[in-house]
């Protein structure tokens, strides 16, 4: 059997998703197959691998020397731009939606809660992969505090940046919500991280390709249905038809 290493297969999924499979989801009955696929492959991953598995870890020796950038590499208004130049002193972090006690941290607020920290390979859907350090508090903690309410399904990540003129934002469900290596990160490499990288805050969903974790990160809502958010596919590529909701590796 040839051994083909993950980035090319990577590659070669993301091409199948720019052309011959995007000519079949066009049609009803193609979206219909990939949305049963696509439930199929969240379902059999979490039943062989279990909910709670952890995604590998590696030695800090291990860390790339350097961490692209992708998608947007800034927020392109005044606003970021002086947050960025003050250092995020006025940056704000909302927790809210179906919960009953929303709250929202600063920064510093977000530097004080317990941190994890995790060596962890990014895998993007374009093919490329690197190793980062990655450290902040799980978004199960700020979850607890927030007392979500049983109705809730999904938690939507609001974003500052926008991309062909659309807001960016992203979701998960709350097995991968509650996963232990699904943090809220501000340091990369034991550094805060890079505008590139989507200073000041990013997620880290340590079990989904790259494009699931959200840059720039403004926003924390806890929803009952994805429906009515964006063009209802749960994230920005998805409304796009680029890319499937579940993105597990």
């Amino acid at each position: 059997m040839v051994d083909i290493p993950r980035r090319s297969l990577l590659a070669g999924i993301a091409a199948l998703g720019a052309g011959a499979c995007a000519r079949v989801s066009d049609s009803e009955a193609g979206q219909s197959l990939f949305d049963t696929a696509e439930d199929w492959h969240r379902k059999a991953q979490r039943a062989l691998a279990g909910r709670q598995r952890l995604a590998p870890e590696y030695s800090r020796a291990d860390v790339s020397p350097d961490f692209k950038g992708n998608g947007s590499l800034t927020v392109d208004t005044s606003a970021y731009r002086d947050e960025l130049a003050s250092g995020f002193t006025g940056w704000r972090l909302a927790v809210g939606g179906l919960v009953e006690a929303p709250f929202a941290l600063t920064m510093d607020q977000i530097r004080a809660l317990p941190q994890r920290t995790q060596v962890t390979r990014h895998d993007c859907v374009e093919g490329w992969s690197a190793i980062g350090e990655w450290t902040g508090p799980q978004l199960s903690g700020l979850l607890d505090r927030a007392r979500v309410k049983p109705e809730a399904n999904f938690i939507v990540f609001r974003c500052a940046d926008t991309l062909y003129g659309r807001d960016y934002y992203e979701s998960i469900d709350m097995v991968d919500a509650n996963h232990p290596q699904t943090i809220i990160a501000h340091l990369l490499n034991g550094d805060p991280i890079p505008e590139k990288n989507g200073a000041p805050l990013r997620m880290r969903i340590e079990r989904q390709l790259g494009y699931k974790h959200a840059k720039y990160l403004t926003g924390i809502e806890a929803v009952a249905s994805l429906d009515d958010i964006g063009d209802g596919k749960g994230g920005f590529w998805e409304d796009f038809g680029n890319y499937q909701w579940y993105a597990g590796i």
